[in-house]
């Protein structure tokens, strides 16, 4: 942006200030408000920075000023793709742990107990939003401009993007136990939002695993209480509504594949009028009657 603006004859740090300072957002986090995330600001030069802050003050507790915008962007960078690449590794270990016949998320569980040098990442149906499925990707596209391949970063990709078909073989192996073929079965899918709680669908792995079921012959519903319909996306155009949740529906369905795991749901009462679950978030984890009509994937 600076040398668009000094083409006005306007100089940095003079006549105009130029300071840079990163989103942290968790959407549907009732435990943080703008207010109380601390803010990284970079700015062009010292003076940049200092009127940064000035303003930032009146709104923001905490602020954390950085040695320049260069900084402050590569700490976005660096969060997200630490997410991703942790996100990553629980997704190939909940594959792995699947054959091993171990539950992933009790291995977490037990892991999140120590009180130093873990933190706890939680596998899904891929990756969401529009930062974490990004960002990383801008740091592999500006790193072979210096000559450096980011093989992890990249490998990472790989498996985040791979795990809607993951979940997708899980319930073809599902029906084909029942006898019953994917093509030609109906399915309906909880959850369009990329995470729970909230009504965003921006790069939902749940909008590839519906274009995945219908390649594959399915007839798909979904099911969002925050999502009444979808909308055009830059690669997407389902153009469905979401379909009422009652006993009656739930039972139509050959598979009901939990995708999204909204606090609305009651899973308890939707494994039990539904004919197989196929669960990606662990939803149904506190469920005890009907466990075979469960399948996790």
């Amino acid at each position: 942006m600076m040398p668009i603006l000094e083409q006005s004859g306007l100089k940095a740090g003079k006549d105009f200030y130029m300071a840079y300072s990163p989103e942290r957002e968790d959407p549907g986090n009732k435990h943080f408000r703008t207010s109380t995330i601390a803010k990284v600001v970079g700015g062009m030069d010292k003076a940049s920075l200092e009127k940064a802050l000035e303003i930032y003050r009146f709104a923001i507790k905490t602020l954390v000023p950085v040695g320049n915008c260069e900084v402050a962007e590569a700490c976005k960078i660096l969060e997200n793709t630490y997410r991703c690449v942790n996100i990553a590794m629980v997704n190939e270990l909940k594959q792995l742990f699947d054959r091993m016949g171990i539950d992933v998320w009790e291995v977490i569980r037990a892991a999140s107990t120590k009180p130093f040098g873990f933190q706890p990442f939680y596998p899904g149906p891929g990756l969401g939003g529009h930062c974490i499925p990004i960002d990383p990707f801008y740091l592999t596209w500006k790193a072979r401009q210096y000559g450096m391949p980011t093989r992890f970063i990249e490998l990472a990709g790989e498996i985040n993007t791979d795990m809607p078909h993951y979940v997708i073989e899980r319930t073809l192996e599902a029906l084909n136990e029942r006898r019953k073929s994917l093509k030609g079965s109906k399915v309906l899918v909880l959850g369009l939002a990329y995470k729970k709680d909230i009504d965003d669908i921006r790069e939902s792995p749940s909008i590839e695993l519906i274009e995945l079921l219908k390649e594959k012959g399915a007839k798909v519903d979904y099911n969002d209480p925050y999502i009444p319909q979808t909308h055009k996306q830059r690669e997407h155009d389902l153009k469905m509504k979401s379909v009422p949740l009652t006993a009656s529906m739930l039972r139509k369905y050959d598979v009901v594949l939990i995708a999204t795991d909204h606090s609305d749901y009651d899973y308890k009462w939707i494994v039990k009028n539904a004919q197989m679950v196929v669960d990606s978030r662990n939803a149904t984890k506190d469920v005890r009657q009907g466990r075979s009509k469960i399948v996790k994937a």
